[in-house]
This record gives C-alpha cells, sequence and structure tokens, in this order.
C-alpha cells in the first residue's frame, strides 16, 4: 500500500497536460480547509471555485469496472465503502462552500475529461 500513490498518477499527469496546453491554470493537490472537512482535490481552480477528482476505478468502486477482491474481502469491502464515504463528504464539503465539484473515472479519456473540465470552468466563469 506505501507504493501506491496519491498524486501524479498517469491519468492525473494526461488530463493535466492538456489543461496546461489549453491555457487553463491550477493548483494540484491542495488541500482545502473548509467547514463540513478538509478535501485534497486532484486539480483545483481556485479562482473558479471548481474542484477535480480523478478516482480511480478499484479504489472508489467504478460501476463500470469497479471490482471486489476475493481474498480478504472483509478488509477490502470496509476499505472501500470508507473511500466511497470520504468521497460524498467531500463533495457535500465543497458543495456546501460553493465550490463545483467534477469527478472524472480514470478510465474516461482525457480529451473528454477535459472537455467537462471546461464546460465546468466555463459555466462557473459565466454565472
Amino acid at each position: 500500500m506505501a507504493a501506491i500513490k496519491r498524486r501524479d498518477t498517469g491519468p492525473e499527469r494526461a488530463i493535466r497536460t492538456l489543461l496546461h496546453a489549453a491555457g487553463r491554470r491550477y493548483r494540484v493537490d491542495l488541500r482545502l480547509d473548509l467547514p463540513g472537512g478538509r478535501p485534497r482535490p486532484d486539480i483545483a481552480f481556485t479562482r473558479a471555485r471548481v474542484a477535480v477528482f480523478i478516482d480511480g476505478c478499484f479504489w472508489h468502486c467504478c460501476p463500470q469496472h469497479g471490482r471486489r477482491p476475493q481474498v480478504n474481502a472483509d478488509y477490502w469491502a470496509l476499505k472501500l465503502e470508507r473511500n466511497v464515504a470520504r468521497d460524498r463528504a467531500a463533495d457535500e464539503a465543497l458543495l456546501s462552500a460553493g465550490w463545483a465539484v467534477v469527478r472524472i473515472w480514470e478510465h474516461e479519456a482525457p480529451d473528454e475529461a477535459v472537455a467537462r473540465i471546461a464546460s465546468a470552468l466555463d459555466a462557473r466563469r459565466g454565472s
């Protein structure tokens, strides 16, 4: 478990590269101290108040690709349920503080993910 990276994963780097090439500037792995918690979005657009999370299919129980390990099933079921609960708590804290939340699965194409992020940014800047 110590070898599992918290940031700079392949999907994160691919999306950040495309965002940077499009002229979008962001903060990486920024801890936000909010009244409802302290979420750490993978990418944060502080001025527009948009938080982006790039979730791994295994760790965040993707409905398409997530699978439950059969070895030590009780441990993993509890661990993965806590991850999903932490995701929902982070979403609630961010939304109640006025942030927009974009969640992207690791299996999504980076260009489609960047398009979703750009539309969220444009919607925030337009309002």
